[in-house]
């Protein structure tokens, strides 16, 4: 299905609410997570949801090494192509150690490429600024660590579709992580107002995500790939 014009029939007159976990007073909608990752959301059955996560794992490798120590990964999908099973669209993986930016998270990294891709004129999509705007309302965020406050309002201001993640801030702050413990539900809550719908499904394929960020503060956790702890006690390459 042709991504462009998808976009635009979209994009008309669409107005909407965030859902997420909890609900509102008089006046303001009821919302609700979907936090059983099983469960079929938009038509879309568990087993597309776990390839994707698996999309914003695999997104790690373009870090060159096999144990990046901020593995934070990002898949940005469009469910309305390939018959819902989905096609790429970008990914992004966390840049902070590199660039010294330390806003640069996976989903911000990632939406940053999208924008780039979609807005390219020599690109598949070729969208105006306008159009690339409204883009966002058919795409889905699948990411391999439950979002930051910062990259949860960064969603809910792009207006995705769906919000997708493994890993909890919980499990993160479990194993040693330092993260502003609020979660991304209580973000999109808050997002009650802004005038387009998010909905997320959260700790899908958490097996395969938890085990990206249980090494760096675990010194008797196993590295991760070749990777084998120095003198230091950091995973480092061999």
């Amino acid at each position: 299905m042709n991504l462009k014009r998808v976009l635009l029939t979209a994009a008309l007159g669409f107005t909407g609410t965030a859902v997420a976990h909890g609900s509102h007073g008089s006046g303001k909608a009821s919302q609700h997570q979907l936090s059983t990752p099983e469960l079929i959301v938009n038509n879309i059955p568990h087993s597309t949801r776990t390839r994707w996560i698996r999309a914003a794992n695999d997104a790690l490798k373009a870090s060159g090494s096999s144990c990046p120590f901020a593995a934070f990964g990002t898949a940005i999908v469009n469910h309305t192509a390939n018959s819902g099973l989905g096609e790429l669209v970008c990914t992004g993986v966390n840049q902070n150690s590199v660039t010294g930016n330390p806003t640069l998270h996976g989903e911000m990294v990632a939406i940053g490429n999208c924008t780039d891709i979609l807005t390219d004129h020599n690109g598949a999509y070729k969208l105006s600024a306008s159009e690339a705007s409204a883009a966002w309302k058919d795409l889905t965020l699948y990411t391999n660590a439950e979002s930051c406050p910062m990259c949860a309002s960064a969603i809910r201001w792009a207006g995705f579709k769906e919000y997708v993640y493994g890993t909890t801030i919980g499990r993160l702050i479990e194993t040693g992580w330092g993260q502003i413990d609020i979660e991304s539900s209580e973000v999109f809550k808050q997002s009650w107002n802004l005038g387009t719908s998010t909905k997320f499904v959260s700790e899908v394929l958490t097996n395969e995500t938890d085990p990206y960020f249980l090494w760096q503060f675990q010194a008797d956790y196993p590295c991760p790939g070749s990777c084998s702890r120095g003198d230091t006690g950091r995973c480092q390459e061999s």
